[in-house]
């Protein structure tokens, strides 16, 4: 049994002559994380519009567990939190909650437990209207969780969030997946994804330049690698002159190598000795190759 859960076929939109999507092509299976990256106007709201069926595609096609965009099963699978979030001001997070359980068809035995989820049970009896963003967004996030979706597309869903409530939404993305949900996160927050997404797919002006594991696209990108080495008190000097590296400080050295070099830079370190006390390697953050795929620079 095919485990696709949305699956895009060399989709195209045109706006007057321009074309925002490009020929993309992007699949998506059950329990996988995916991050979608690229510059403001790169195509990601509308390519999220086209998968929920709000924006007409001019050609090639798409298939939420097999059905249309916009389609009535599409829709019971598919949850959307968008970037600006928003509900009633006169209502309290858990009427409005209790209208989309209701409207989901889901009993109000759900609400108490979301809103205890997504740490919203103190503020839940006062009106929306008096929340902070980050409050809002975490109702959104809750009601993304009606239904147990299994197809999440979530753009910028840590917008406002403080550190804390960014650890526990990632959490619940987990939990999501684990559970078999398909989920796409749009997002400009590179740090956080990058230990957190099976994929990266990357759009540059409306085009799909890069769709693969953090690690292949590393390899594939063939950034250089950096080498922190922490020395012996006061020797950074000698350090640095016997590798060849830069001195930071009295105790550190750095050193920048390609990737076919990594290794023999460590064999060169680990022969210095008591020299070292310690040596870090830093390979390209998932920032570095955004600014690699997302700017051009490879050549194709």
């Amino acid at each position: 049994m095919s485990t696709d859960a949305l699956v895009i076929r060399n989709a195209v939109k045109r706006r007057g002559k321009v074309e925002t999507v490009s020929d993309l092509s992007l699949t998506l299976n059950a329990g996988e994380i995916v991050a979608l990256l690229g510059h403001n106007g790169a195509g990601k709201t509308t390519l999220i519009r086209m998968i929920l069926g709000l924006t007409r595609i001019n050609g090639g096609d798409i298939s939420v567990f097999g059905a249309a965009p916009g389609d009535a099963r599409a829709r019971r699978r598919t949850a959307f939190l968008p970037e600006a979030v928003a509900f009633h001001k006169s209502l309290t997070g858990r009427e409005q909650l209790r209208l989309f359980a209701r409207l989901a068809g889901e009993p109000r035995g759900v609400i108490a437990p979301l809103l205890d989820r997504v740490g919203l049970s103190e503020a839940a009896d006062r009106r929306i209207g008096t929340w902070s963003k980050g409050m809002r967004q975490r109702l959104g996030l809750a009601q993304v969780l009606l239904g147990k979706p299994r197809l999440a597309l979530l753009d910028e869903p840590t917008s406002g969030l403080d550190p804390m409530s960014r650890h526990d939404f990632y959490a619940i993305v987990d939990e999501l997946a684990a559970g078999g949900t398909a989920v796409l996160i749009s997002s400009h927050a590179l740090t956080e994804l990058e230990a957190r997404a099976d994929r990266i797919a990357i759009l540059r002006r409306g085009r799909l330049v890069a769709d693969d594991s953090l690690t292949s696209l590393r390899r594939r990108a063939r950034l250089p690698t950096r080498l922190m080495v922490t020395t012996a008190s006061e020797q950074s000097g000698q350090v640095a002159s016997r590798l060849g590296g830069a001195q930071i400080n009295c105790r550190g050295v750095e050193l920048i190598c390609d990737p076919d070099g990594k290794m023999a830079h460590l064999g060169r370190i680990a022969e210095l000795g008591g020299l070292v006390d310690d040596v870090d390697v830093i390979p390209p953050s998932l920032e570095d190759l955004y600014r690699h795929f997302a700017t051009g620079r490879e050549q194709t």
